[in-house]
């Protein structure tokens, strides 16, 4: 179990609210790290990590030229042993709708792996025929990422490129509608837990890709 104060939350998502993004480190446990990077391995061991695709339904591609990861969807009925990170993302979820006012439903979320030579090219986390995504979160998993290895992400707000490292147990969080955002290319293997905070039904209105 994780606990967070109250305090924190108020603290993190006053962060967001102001600058649309916040990056927060050692937001998970030491324990927990440790118990989602072996549930990763296993996965990993046993090629369920797929290639990623762009869009959604039935539009959905494969494009490597604008994405490399590889990813398995986490289930929180199959997936049990994650069941402290979901509580996590669960508490998340209450924090945000109780402090912004939000009224997310629900959260979808995925290992996400880029191998060595790959990135993801710029781009918001929405769809044209699907725009519930509200607020992106990546935990990072790499225990040993070192200045040099890349894979940073790189967040675009105004005229200013903001590099984030993926250091492990470190979480990013950011407005899907608002925030682009890339993957630069990795030099080694880079995960991590990737997803969204959700509003169900879509909300209504254009969306860019």
């Amino acid at each position: 179990m994780v606990n967070i104060t109250d305090e924190q939350w108020v603290n993190w998502i006053d962060a967001l609210a102001d600058d649309d993004y916040v990056i927060i480190d050692d937001f998970i446990p030491q324990a927990l790290f440790e118990r989602i990077s072996q549930f990763f391995r296993e996965k990993r061991e046993q090629d369920d990590l797929k290639k990623a695709a762009i869009g959604s339904g039935a539009q959905t591609q494969v494009k490597k030229d604008l994405r490399g990861d590889f990813i398995y969807w986490l289930d929180q009925k199959e997936d049990v042993e994650l069941q402290d990170l979901y509580e996590l993302l669960e508490d998340l979820k209450s924090a945000l709708n109780r402090y912004c006012f939000l009224s997310l439903s629900g959260f979808e979320t995925h290992l996400a792996l880029y191998p060595e030579g790959t990135y993801y090219v710029r781009h918001l986390d929405q769809f044209n025929n699907r725009n519930n995504r509200m607020i992106s979160f990546i935990i990072y998993l790499n225990e040993e990422w070192q200045e040099g290895n890349g894979g940073e992400l790189a967040v675009f707000k105004e005229d200013r490129e903001i590099l984030i490292s993926p250091i492990a147990r470190r979480c990013v969080m950011f407005r899907s509608d608002t925030l682009e955002h890339e993957v630069k290319l990795t030099h080694v293997p880079r995960m991590s837990i990737t997803g969204w905070m959700l509003y169900q039904p879509p909300i209504v209105g254009q969306i860019l890709t």
